[in-house]
């Protein structure tokens, strides 16, 4: 509890400062979070996508955070065009940050030769941020002497301010991509726009994602019971994200073996050569386990915490689920047409 308290009071003075300094929120399973981290994903599946990520961190405190998306998308095949939306809720902490966002996001497929495409894409987001304090305590509702808390006290930096806010928001980002490679790199906030809750001026911080992996065949599985003649998937992907944020830096690195339709990743969150604020930057060991059938993806992962807030937090829990349809072929999903070779689900 002595922990869940620090932390409160630690949400509570990021919210008010002038000088914000927060992450947005992130998932381990990035690849299956298409739309959120890089707008030139948007249609890659060359299908109808729609798909859900929800993750729990630390959910054995009561400064936890929750992060749901939904996202759907669409490649419009005459126009080499994908258009997608997404919808993002995050609340940290029981009366603390409440952040939704809807966005909205265009990527256009240019083949660059036989083997090899680039996409550039572009997201416009509405945002909505609030919070609550009344579970909240501020230092000047503390007796210096006594330690007893008088909750009659209201702090002044929030005294009559409707702690709600709304603006607008443009991420951009790009990806290549051949039949067994990807690379891509997105900024989001690229405007930086005021995030204050109280009229201050707090610019949200442009944030950096570079992220890619390569697939690597180890041979091939039974045949599969369909009418493609083919057989099932063998292969290894190793996969990084690199993210950088206002002060913060982080480093997602690992590595999925695709046994078709199992699914298992091991990766690893940090930048351990790095500290911020001389803690060491261990986050977690990311392990992941999903199944993939012919337009139906799910995913599980569980985040092992590294850091001093340490594994009694709860660690991290995170679901993905990705459902693809094709409206030319509705009964099934050809396996011949280019996909990303992002890791499964």
């Amino acid at each position: 509890m002595r922990k869940a308290y620090i932390l409160l009071i630690g949400l509570m003075a990021m919210s008010v400062s002038n000088e914000l300094r927060a992450q947005d929120p992130q998932f381990s399973q990035f690849y299956a979070a298409p739309l959120y981290i890089n707008p030139a994903f948007t249609g890659a599946s060359q299908y109808t996508r729609f798909g859900v990520n929800y993750r729990s961190q630390w959910p054995n405190l009561d400064a936890s955070f929750e992060t749901f998306s939904f996202y759907a998308d669409h490649y419009v095949d005459k126009y080499n065009s994908g258009i997608g939306f997404i919808l993002t809720t995050d609340r940290e902490g029981q009366e603390g940050l409440r952040s939704t966002n809807i966005g909205f996001s265009y990527a256009y497929q240019l083949r660059l030769g036989e083997n090899l495409v680039f996409r550039p894409g572009v997201q416009y987001n509405l945002y909505n941020r609030s919070a609550g304090f009344q579970q909240l305590v501020f230092a000047n509702q503390i007796d210096p002497i006594t330690g007893s808390i008088d909750p009659s006290v209201t702090d002044p930096s929030i005294n009559g301010q409707n702690l709600k806010v709304n603006f607008g928001d443009i991420s951009i980002g790009g990806v290549f991509y051949s039949r067994r490679l990807f690379l891509g790199a997105a900024i989001q906030h690229v405007t930086e726009p005021n995030q204050s809750l109280i009229g201050e001026n707090s610019p949200l911080p442009q944030r950096l994602t570079i992220h890619g992996g390569y697939k690597i065949n180890i041979g091939r599985g039974p045949l599969r019971r369909d009418l493609t003649y083919t057989y099932a998937e063998r292969s290894v992907t190793p996969v990084f994200q690199y993210k950088q944020q206002g002060p913060f830096t982080q480093m997602d690195i690992g590595a999925f073996i695709h046994l078709e339709p199992l699914n298992f990743g091991l990766q690893y969150r940090g930048v351990p050569f790095k500290q911020f604020e001389n803690f060491p930057n261990n986050e977690a060991l990311i392990f992941s386990l999903g199944v993939t059938t012919n337009n139906f993806n799910i995913g599980y992962s569980f985040d092992y915490t590294l850091s001093d807030l340490s594994i009694d937090a709860g660690g991290a829990h995170e679901f993905s689920l990705s459902y693809f349809l094709d409206f030319n072929k509705p009964l099934r999903v050809p396996r011949s047409r280019w996909r990303i070779p992002c890791p499964k689900n």
